[in-house]
């Protein structure tokens, strides 16, 4: 009886595992995943962009949050990783799923019409997200490169011109924001992002069972979301180029 049981129970929890595999490996299980990662980036960009808002009026502000960004270590060894990683599964996870997507759209049925049942902007997902990622890069290389030689080589304390003292983050952002081809770039960049938003806001939510009588709500926060987020980032590096 004992080795029944035991038997049953293991053969129960293998069942379950199997289930579980299954489920990991399905495509709502990669939709869902892809969800929590948008909505995990969905927040970081909310928490970025208010602490470049207030180089708007303070540099002393501003220097002030990004040094405790940049040196709190829960956010620099937690977070940040955390992060990064978000990033890349995030866009590796879209790629896969337009490849599949496209894959199983290129059985021959006997008429397939995208844009009956899609918006532009839901079609064009892989080529906003694509965009974007470029503009990632681009971000990294002028800002988190920079930081990483300035907080473990250089020091932290030293200024962006030579025999400067004091935070340099400030100072850092304003001459970031000279060159006009570097502001180009940015607004472009962000207007991807709108329009990557403006569809991605809405599925991340209903990917997770945010829908029906949340649609609504959730339709008319993601359009909200996907213009005001965009924009401030746009009016900062305009505000940065025109008033350096």
């Amino acid at each position: 009886m004992f080795y029944k049981i035991k038997g049953n129970s293991i053969f129960a929890t293998y069942k379950n595992l199997i289930k579980m595999g299954g489920f990991i490996s399905s495509s709502i299980a990669r939709k869902v995943a892809m969800a929590l990662s948008a909505l995990f980036l969905i927040i970081f960009l909310i928490i970025h962009l208010a602490v470049n808002v207030t180089s708007l009026f303070s540099a002393d502000l501003f220097n002030d949050l990004s040094h405790f960004m940049g040196t709190n270590p829960l956010i620099q060894f937690a977070m940040q990783p955390i992060l990064i990683f978000g990033v890349v599964f995030h866009f590796v996870m879209g790629f896969i799923l337009e490849i599949r997507n496209k894959s199983a759209r290129n059985v021959k049925y006997a008429k397939f019409n995208g844009a009956a049942t899609s918006s532009w902007v839901s079609r064009t997902m892989i080529y906003s997200g694509a965009t974007i990622l470029a503009f990632i890069v681009l971000h990294f290389i002028d800002f988190w490169i920079p930081e990483i030689n300035t907080k473990y080589i250089l020091g932290d304390m030293s200024g962006v011109l030579p025999g400067q003292e004091g935070y340099r983050y400030f100072e850092e952002l304003q001459h970031k924001f000279v060159p006009i081809w570097r502001v180009a770039a940015y607004v472009v960049a962000f207007i991807f992002l709108g329009l990557h938003l403006a569809h991605g806001f809405q599925s991340a939510f209903q990917s997770i069972g945010f829908n029906n009588k949340y649609t609504k709500c959730v339709k008319n926060l993601g359009v909200i979301y996907s213009i005001v987020v965009p924009l401030g980032f746009i009016i900062i590096a305009l505000f940065h180029h025109f008033n350096h």
